[in-house]
């Protein structure tokens, strides 16, 4: 058996280097050359591609949730992934650098936004008023499908699985082509593998995308908070800085590795939002976030599969659903690389329990916090946060919520630091992971790191200075470039299942 040990330093692709980057540069040119050209082809292929593959999307997670499931609770669950007898770091700094990591994709942003929305329009598939007692669980309800398990599922299992048996147990590079290791073999591991250059640039592509967006909604985000909570101008020159502060910050975090700078954050961002959801539980409607939860969860158990399938409204699903199905589909290859290389010596049932289980489950509640608390107070006080939610848009929500609770400046103001650490333990993890992804190699050099999150940094500053549909048009592209991806992740559901057979041979269980 090969041992990763035994690889040599990995050696940038540089194909997927250029190709990879330079489709980004060329799409925000694009933006500058003519931005209404760019929004109408990507409106285009965007409706082409949730009208047809918003089922493959819904099928593809709820197949990968249902084989993890069996996979971590069956005999498989006991198998120790990475090639080593133990786990490399504690349990609260792997799940802390995992929760901080996946949610800090969008999660922060739409917690206060989404249910709010559903809750002042119900979605189609429920037969309740808008605006009324009996539309709170349905609307929290649907922002647990999009949020819970199946977005989880697809950031840290059967890919995890197959990729940490490709690159701990076979010495194969960790690539987000070696998800096609078990099929193809070695040959699509080399470096002058067409195919595999392909698939290591679609990802790249999707991932970059889909942190480009929440960077550039920080800065829409942060300045608007800025103003509400200390009068500060929101202009394009504040939501810049914002966006260079976060960019040189994500650098210098990336630089250090996971070890130092990822995982020092992580801790201590799960320790403020610990804080912060126990100030507003305690500040805020707490019998209201709770017993909105208890119902609204049971409302998603029960009415999962059918929440999950259903496909009555094709205009509301590519908004919705379909959308942050994209958005998680696109990411599943470079989040399956990076925790699979935090989780060396972790089993698979430990895996599943994390990602698929632990990690839904409390991010349903941190959505029933914030958001279940704007519902509240707008069911109190009709268009205390509507009002200015329908004005400013999702930062407006956020803020709304904060300033209708006792110590609401103070509440406001950690919400933004937790919202920012979030947005920028992502840039640096994935400016490390498309580095990774690049070399082959779970160290790559520090200035490709450094060049990746500055790279993230100058699109998300363009597509602000070009307005908000800019960003729009970039949350929408990551839709398309899902496409090509989610037919890579349904590899898994062969693979996956295969791996672990192999393995569970291979550590003397059979």
């Amino acid at each position: 058996m090969k041992n990763s040990n035994q690889q040599t330093e990995g050696v940038i692709d540089k194909p997927v280097l250029i190709i990879s980057g330079g489709i980004l540069l060329l799409f925000v040119i694009l933006a500058l050359i003519n931005q209404d050209m760019v929004s109408d082809g990507v409106d285009y292929f965007f409706d082409l591609s949730a009208t047809y593959f918003g089922p493959i999307y819904q099928v593809l997670l709820l197949g990968t949730f249902i084989i993890a499931l069996v996979l971590g609770y069956s005999k498989f669950g006991k198998i120790r992934l990475g090639n080593v007898d133990k786990p490399e770091m504690s349990t609260f700094r792997w799940i802390s650098i995992i929760m901080c990591t996946l949610l800090a994709a969008g999660g922060v942003f739409w917690a206060a936004a989404e249910p709010l929305s559903h809750f002042l329009t119900a979605p189609p598939h429920f037969d309740v008023e808008s605006g009324t007692a009996e539309a709170v669980a349905p609307a929290l309800a649907t922002s647990f499908v999009d949020w819970g398990f199946l977005a989880w599922v697809s950031l840290g299992t059967l890919g995890t699985f197959v990729l940490m048996y490709a690159h701990y147990h076979r010495g194969q590079p960790l690539k987000p082509r070696a998800l096609l290791y078990p099929i193809v073999g070695e040959k699509i591991m080399r470096k002058k593998s067409v195919f595999g250059a392909i698939v290591d640039i679609f990802s790249i592509i999707s991932v970059a995308a889909g942190t480009i967006g929440p960077v550039g909604f920080l800065g829409l985000q942060a300045g608007y908070a800025l103003m509400d909570l200390f009068g500060l101008p929101n202009t394009l020159t504040v939501q810049i800085a914002i966006i260079a502060v976060l960019v040189v910050a994500a650098g210098v975090s990336a630089a250090t590795g996971i070890h130092k700078g990822i995982q020092l954050m992580s801790r201590y961002n799960v320790i403020l939002s610990i804080i912060l959801v126990a100030a507003i539980v305690v500040l805020g409607p707490t019998m209201f976030i709770f017993d909105s939860f208890l119902e609204s969860f049971g409302v998603y158990v029960q009415d999962f599969v059918e929440m999950t399938t259903q496909r009555s409204d094709l205009a509301w699903l590519g908004g919705w659903m379909v959308f942050f199905f994209a958005w998680f589909i696109g990411y599943g290859p470079m989040m399956a690389m990076f925790v699979s290389r935090i989780s060396r010596g972790r089993t698979v049932r430990e895996l599943v329990t994390a990602v698929a289980v632990v990690a839904p489950v409390i991010t349903t509640f941190w959505f029933t916090i914030i958001g279940g608390t704007g519902i509240s107070e707008e069911l109190k006080n009709p268009g205390s946060v509507s009002g200015p939610f329908n004005d400013g848009g999702q930062p407006a929500a956020m803020m709304a919520i904060a300033q209708n609770l006792p110590l609401g400046t103070i509440i406001g103001f950690l919400l933004l630091v937790a919202t920012v650490v979030f947005v920028l333990t992502t840039t640096d993890s994935m400016s490390l992971t498309i580095s990774m992804a690049i070399t082959g190699n779970g160290s790559p050099s520090r200035w490709l790191r450094v060049f990746w999150a500055f790279l993230i940094g100058l699109v998300a500053v363009v597509l602000v200075s070009l307005g908000e549909d800019s960003i729009d048009s970039l949350q929408s592209f990551i839709v398309v470039t899902a496409v090509p991806v989610s037919l890579l992740l349904l590899t898994t559901f062969w693979t996956a299942p295969h791996v672990v057979k192999k393995l569970y041979k291979e550590q003397g269980f059979e």
